[in-house]
C-alpha cells in the first residue's frame, strides 16, 4: 500500500536522497562520476528545489508506503507549449523497481492533467538509460533526440512523448 501526495519543502532532504541513491546505480554505467556529481549539485541543490517547489515552477509528488518516502516525481508546462506538459524527474529506489511505484506516479501525473484537459506528456530519458524500456510499455513513443548542456556536460536524450 502506498500514497502519492504533492511534496512540500520539508521533504526537500528525501528528495534528495532519493536522487542520490538512484543516480549513482541508474548512470554510473553512462556517465563520469565527475558528471554525476555536478549534475546531483546542479539539479538537485535545495535552493533550486524550494524555488521550484514554492514558486510552483514544477509540481513534485512523493509517494510513501509504510516504510517512508520510496519515489518522488515532479512535472509541469513546457515553456514552449504549455498544452504539453514534461515530466522533468521520475526516481524510485532501486529495491522499488518493478514494484509499480514509476508506473502510479505516471498515472498520477496524467489524472492530474486530464482533470485541467491536457492530455499530452513529454519526457526525456538519457539514450542509454534501460528505463527507456519502462517508457516505452507505458505507451511513450520517440520523437527525436536531443543533447541538453548541463554546465560542461552533455545529458545525451531521447525526448519522449505520450498522448492520453
Amino acid at each position: 500500500m502506498f500514497i502519492i501526495s504533492d511534496a512540500k519543502v520539508e521533504d526537500i532532504s528525501s528528495i534528495i536522497e532519493i536522487a542520490e541513491k538512484t543516480w549513482w546505480p541508474t548512470y554510473q554505467h553512462i556517465l563520469t562520476p565527475e558528471q554525476i556529481r555536478y549534475m546531483l549539485h546542479a539539479i538537485y541543490a535545495p535552493e533550486i528545489l524550494e524555488s521550484q517547489i514554492t514558486l510552483g515552477l514544477q509540481r513534485y509528488l512523493m509517494l510513501r508506503n509504510e516504510s517512508g518516502t520510496q519515489g518522488f516525481a515532479s512535472y509541469g508546462p513546457r515553456q514552449d507549449d504549455p498544452d504539453t506538459y514534461k515530466v522533468h524527474k521520475l526516481y524510485v529506489l532501486p529495491d522499488n523497481h518493478k514494484r509499480g511505484y514509476g508506473r502510479a506516479l505516471l498515472e498520477e501525473i496524467k489524472t492530474r492533467l486530464a482533470r485541467m484537459d491536457k492530455h499530452r506528456l513529454d519526457l526525456n530519458v538519457n539514450r542509454h538509460n534501460p528505463a527507456l524500456k519502462f517508457y516505452e510499455g507505458l505507451g511513450f513513443r520517440i520523437v527525436r533526440e536531443e543533447d541538453v548542456p548541463i554546465g560542461p556536460y552533455w545529458m545525451n536524450d531521447y525526448v519522449m512523448t505520450l498522448e492520453f
